[in-house]
Order: C-alpha cells, then sequence, then structure tokens
C-alpha cells in the first residue's frame, strides 16, 4: 500500500526560520493529493522532505507502514518529477527513461519492456531515438514522466510540473496527467503555485501558508467553504471580493453595511452572524454571485446594490465587470452578451445566500 503520512513535520532553518511547521498530512493509497499555495508557503519544501531530498527537523514522515526520516531518497520507493524536466542532454529519449534501471541492474528485456510500455502510455514512442534538445517542452515534460513511470514506485512526486509550458500546453498537459493517474492507478502528491490546477486535478487539495497547513479537503468543499480568508481569496479565479463593514440592525432586520451600501443578510446566516453585531467584520462574495440587475427578473431591494462599472473585460464566454462602490472595487462575472457602458452607474444584485462573513481580527470563517 502506498499511503503517505506526515505527523507535525516541520522544516527549521538557522535563525529558528521555521519553512514548514508541524504539517499533519494523511495521503491516501491511490489518491491524487495536491499541496497549493503562493511562492515561499512551503510546499515544494514538504515534498523534498517525503522524497528525501531535504532533513526533516521535526516529526515524522510514513511511506506505507515504514518511518523513513533516515531512509536515503534512492531507498524510499518514490519517483519524482521536476519543474526543470532534468533530463541528461547527452543521451536519447529512450536512455533517459532507462537510465535509473540501468543503476539498479535490470535485464536489458525487463529495461526496454518497461521503456516501451511507458512511452506508450505517454504517446512518445516516435521519440525514444531523439535526444532532448530535439523535443518540444511538451515533450520532454512527457519524457521526465515516462522516466518516473518506467520506476513503478510506491508513489509519484511532482514538483510543478508545468509551470515553464505556454498557457495552452499547460491545459494540455494536465489533462494527461490526470488521465495517467487514472490509468495506473497509484499514489501522486502534486506541488503547484497554480489553484486551476489543483482544483481540476486532485482528489483532495491542501492549501499552505507561511509554511502552516491552512485547509484540507476535497476542491468542492475548499471553494465552497474556505476556511478563512486567506484560502477563500487563493482558491478561484477571480479571486473572491472582500469588503470591510458592520454588522447592523435596523427595523428588526440584520444587514451588512459597507458605508456606501448595504445589503440584507438571508435568515439562515442570522444565528451565527447575530454576536457581531455593531462590529466590524470582512463580507466576502464570489464574482459569478453578483449579477447584473437588468437580466435578474426579480430581486429584493435590499440586495439591490448601485455601483460604477470602471472597466469591462471581454473574456469570450464571459465578461469581467471591474465595479465601483465609492469605498471598495470588486469584480462581478457575468455572461458575455452583458457589456455595461464604462464609467456609468449600474445596478447589481448580491446573491445573499452564497456570501460568507470572516473575523476581522482572526480572519477565520464565520459563514
Amino acid at each position: 500500500m502506498a499511503q503517505v503520512s506526515l505527523r507535525e513535520v516541520s522544516k527549521i532553518y538557522p535563525g529558528n526560520v521555521r519553512a514548514v511547521n508541524r504539517v499533519s498530512l494523511g495521503v491516501q493509497n491511490k489518491e491524487f493529493m495536491v499541496l497549493v499555495g503562493p511562492s515561499g508557503c512551503g510546499k515544494s519544501t514538504t515534498l523534498r522532505m517525503i522524497a528525501g531530498l531535504e532533513d526533516i527537523s521535526e516529526g515524522l514522515i510514513y511511506i506505507g507502514d515504514k518511518i523513513v526520516n533516515d531512509v536515503p531518497a534512492k531507498d524510499r520507493d518514490i519517483a519524482m518529477v521536476f519543474q526543470n524536466y532534468a533530463l541528461y542532454p547527452h543521451m536519447t529519449v529512450f536512455e533517459n527513461m532507462a537510465f535509473a534501471l540501468k543503476l539498479r541492474h535490470y535485464s536489458k528485456a525487463e529495461i526496454v519492456l518497461r521503456v516501451n510500455e511507458a512511452a506508450d502510455i505517454l504517446g512518445i514512442k516516435h521519440l525514444l531515438a531523439r535526444k532532448p534538445k530535439e523535443l518540444s517542452g511538451g515533450e520532454r515534460q512527457r519524457v521526465a514522466v515516462g522516466r518516473a513511470i518506467v520506476r513503478k514506485p510506491m508513489v509519484f512526486l511532482f514538483d510543478e510540473p508545468l509551470s515553464n509550458l505556454d498557457a495552452k500546453l499547460r491545459v494540455q498537459m494536465r489533462t494527461e496527467i490526470h488521465k495517467l493517474h487514472i490509468r495506473l492507478q497509484t499514489t501522486i502528491i502534486y506541488v503547484t503555485h497554480d489553484q486551476t490546477e489543483a482544483m481540476t486535478m486532485g482528489d483532495r487539495i491542501a492549501v499552505m501558508k507561511g509554511g502552516l497547513l491552512q485547509q484540507l479537503a476535497d476542491p468542492i468543499t475548499v471553494y465552497d467553504y474556505p476556511k478563512n480568508k486567506f484560502v477563500a481569496g487563493f482558491i478561484g479565479s477571480p479571486p473572491m471580493n472582500f469588503m470591510n463593514g458592520r454588522i447592523i440592525q435596523k427595523e428588526g432586520r440584520i444587514y451588512f453595511d459597507e458605508g456606501k451600501i448595504k445589503v440584507k443578510l438571508v435568515e439562515d446566516m442570522l444565528t451565527k452572524i447575530k454576536p457581531y453585531l455593531g462590529k466590524d467584520i470582512i463580507f466576502g462574495i464570489r464574482s459569478e454571485d453578483i449579477y447584473d440587475k437588468l437580466f435578474v427578473s426579480q430581486a429584493p431591494a435590499e440586495n439591490i446594490v448601485r455601483v460604477t462599472c470602471e472597466v469591462a473585460e471581454p473574456m469570450g464566454s464571459e465578461v469581467y465587470l471591474y465595479l465601483n462602490t465609492g469605498r471598495h472595487t470588486f469584480i462581478a462575472r457575468v455572461g458575455a452578451h452583458d457589456r455595461p457602458n464604462v464609467n456609468q452607474d449600474m445596478d447589481v444584485v448580491f446573491d445573499m445566500s452564497k456570501v460568507h462573513f470572516f473575523d476581522k481580527d482572526t480572519e477565520e470563517t464565520i459563514i
């Protein structure tokens, strides 16, 4: 079985700098786990500790049922795919893919079998006689993945493997790696700073910030129920809109008051939000939950907001509207047919059943 378990794992550099701070994480057998976060959050360091390329300062790492803290990287039964491919330029594709097997003294027949099998899976059989300089970026990445596949390891580790590819090829390779996981049915731990890769590829995603694990859940749960403001803002494109304001009560109704706009809270939220009456709070709403009033047949008056449209960005199938309340700017994602006049006022509708609130001091999620 290829479970991976991290228990209170830390990486501490001189000066008591904690690059990874007491991370506990369990990766199930055959799971596709994605570690995601901004640069410097500790995700690659965590992966390198699993691989045995970084010493572990605190905690335990298990691969299967075995503690591997002191096990050399070559004996951990893992295979790693790096961001820069790390191919030997003087070797052919076949020789690059076969190199690790030769070091382990596999027979020539077994090497040929495994390389051809991996090349067939990745669609690079016609490239086996070429050298890396004769390949495109996508082809080199396939070779790097193939070199890992031939090992048939317990765990695959991917360290931002698509960062060097152009946007179109990145989407294509994302799909290929996902299909590869389905076909091989093996455990994969994948590091990326791209939240779109995390959302589309991972069975579960671990969001990291400042060396700390912020949230661990399946992509839809992380998107719909973020644990704090950081997760809410990092996962989603465009990111969630945030506004500072207060919770007020007027004529028996509870409102969020931003200063320029005021919107009524739905009944389901009142129990959790009442302790914040009269207090400052952070309001969050995703761009797809803001609608142009012209295209809404019925909307409660308390949810209609007058704003100024500063920029309209056509994206093909949709349009991003950059709106201003007079105190805050935010983005609405609307249909391609919606093209309001720039620098003019318009009315938008907030879907108040889908908004979020965060504690002003802790930034933890209230709703």
